[in-house]
């Protein structure tokens, strides 16, 4: 075998290796020295409408939903998180796509968010 083919192939395995490595995360830019919550957040993630970023190839839907409910949770902004769009190719290169959801529902207490845990 040549020694380009080799590299080739060694680059390919390297590139869709690292496309299964990244994960989902929430899409949240902040303001550095802000002075209202307002003006805070910047970009598609607020409190109560996260943004989640994924590669559609390696995450499946109900992993994205529940990240974008956990940062609901998390925000004290709602109980659980519900799609509004989705965009191809608006995020980074390994994880291209963005799901963007809103919050609903009331926020559980901090009781029921400890009984769920001890559950």
């Amino acid at each position: 075998m040549s020694s380009r083919k080799i590299c080739l192939i060694l680059f390919f395995c390297l590139f869709f290796a690292s496309c299964s490595i990244t994960k989902p995360f929430v899409d949240r830019r902040r303001e550095a020295g802000a002075q209202t919550e307002a003006s805070l957040y910047v970009g598609a993630s607020k409190p109560k409408e996260p943004a989640i970023c994924y590669n559609a190839l390696t995450t499946p839907y109900k992993d994205v939903l529940a990240l974008a409910t956990q940062e609901c949770i998390k925000q004290k902004t709602g109980a659980y998180a519900v799609p509004v769009k989705q965009t191809s190719f608006t995020c980074r290169l390994l994880i291209p796509n963005h799901f963007y959801f809103r919050c609903e529902g009331t926020p559980p207490t901090q009781n029921e968010q400890t009984q769920s845990k001890a559950q």
